[in-house]
Order: structure tokens, then C-alpha cells, then sequence
């Protein structure tokens, strides 16, 4: 019989084992760390809340997301699919859902009522049985299923390729003359393996630090 292999996920020991093992094989990502010190490791909790969070995140920025959340949260506690579903449009529309965001999240919900989407059974699945599982869902893709990976199930492998603050920093970190396409990220990202989440998070710590650097440096 066939084991099962185990599925990993990131630890504090295994993220601050990748950060040095990744700093040591990239000199761009050392220079980071010096700079900006360890990027956070970004933890969200798994489950429903956590990913209808992300869909709000869809091209958006993460602070406007963020302000439908808390808004959400305020006006449904505790927040489950089941009291989800019985909101209405307007009661959404009011609090910053717009029409396409209702629609997606009501999928999410309502798979989940209906016992079509088991968010804690996926936990313990291999990646890319999650991800087929997830892009069932109306309006979730692959960045959203990255993002939920990536932060919520901890895996240690996963790239946001499409991730527009990844191709920035990727972009001014290797001097590159264009921002890479999702598809020369991946190519770009194979050295990283198989480390790439922590990748990202060093990443978006550089690209969240060159934010603050210039909007400092405008002040002045």
C-alpha cells in the first residue's frame, strides 16, 4: 500500500530555515532582509471568513477590501455561510459589495450550505486538488487560490503569479525593462523552489518597504 505523503505546511522554524536558505541563493533577496528586516510571515485563519476576505481583495486595494470587511463583520456576527446567504443585495451593496463581489460571495456561501465545498476537509488535500475544488466556485482563480494557500494553509511552494506587487517588485528587484506577465514569473520563480511562498512574502516586504521609502522621500 501506497503512503500518503505528508503535506507541509510553514512553521516558524521552517519559515525563518527558508529565509536563510533563500538569502544565502539570492544576494538580491539578502540585501532585502538587511534592508527591511524578515518579512512577517502573513497568517490567516482558514476558513470561510478568511476567503471571502480575499475575493474582496480581487483588484482592489487590500485597504479598501479590508474596510468592506470590517463593515461586513459588524453587521453579521459571527460570520458564517449560513447567515451570510440571508443577507440582501441592498444590505451588501450598502456596505461596499458591488454587484460582481455579491455574486461571487453568494457562490462561495452557498457551496458551502450546500455541501458542495468542505473548506476543512481541503486543509489536509494536496494543492492541486484544493485549487480544482476552489475554481469551482464562480469568481475564484488562481490568485485567489494562491493567496488562500499561501496565507491561510501555510504551503510552502505557492507563487501568486498574478499578483500585481509581486511583478512590481520582481520588475525594479532584477532591473528588468518591462514588469514581468504572469508566465515569466513562474519561470523567474523556479530558483526559488521550494520555497516560493516565503519568496513572496520577502517580496512584498520589499515592495510594501520601496512604498514607504518614497512616500517619505516625497515628503520632504
Amino acid at each position: 500500500m501506497t503512503q500518503t505523503p505528508e503535506i507541509l505546511c510553514l512553521t516558524p522554524k521552517t519559515f525563518n530555515h527558508a529565509l536563510t536558505v533563500l538569502a544565502d541563493s539570492d544576494p538580491d533577496f539578502a540585501e532585502i532582509i538587511a534592508e527591511f528586516g524578515q518579512p512577517p510571515l502573513w497568517q490567516r485563519p482558514t476558513g470561510f471568513p478568511t476567503l471571502l476576505q480575499i475575493i474582496l481583495e480581487q483588484q482592489v486595494s487590500l485597504a479598501a477590501a479590508k474596510a468592506v470587511f470590517n463593515r461586513l463583520c459588524n453587521l453579521l456576527s459571527p460570520l458564517t455561510p449560513e447567515n451570510f446567504v440571508l443577507l440582501t443585495d441592498i444590505q451588501l451593496r450598502n456596505i461596499g459589495f458591488s454587484r460582481q463581489k455579491i455574486l461571487y460571495c453568494r457562490e462561495l456561501a452557498q457551496a458551502i450550505v450546500k455541501g458542495q465545498l468542505n473548506l476543512t476537509k481541503l486543509e489536509t488535500m494536496e494543492e492541486m486538488t484544493i485549487r480544482n475544488e476552489l475554481k469551482q466556485i464562480k469568481g475564484i482563480g488562481d490568485w485567489t487560490v494562491d493567496i488562500y494557500l499561501l496565507m491561510a494553509l501555510l504551503r510552502p511552494d505557492v507563487m501568486p503569479k498574478g499578483d500585481l506587487g509581486i511583478a512590481i517588485a520582481i520588475q525594479n528587484l532584477k532591473s528588468l525593462t518591462a514588469r514581468p506577465t504572469p508566465t515569466e514569473i513562474a519561470a523567474i520563480a523556479q530558483q526559488w523552489r521550494p520555497w516560493r511562498a516565503v519568496a513572496t512574502r520577502i517580496l512584498w516586504h520589499y515592495y510594501l518597504g520601496e512604498i514607504t521609502v518614497k512616500a517619505k522621500v516625497n515628503q520632504v
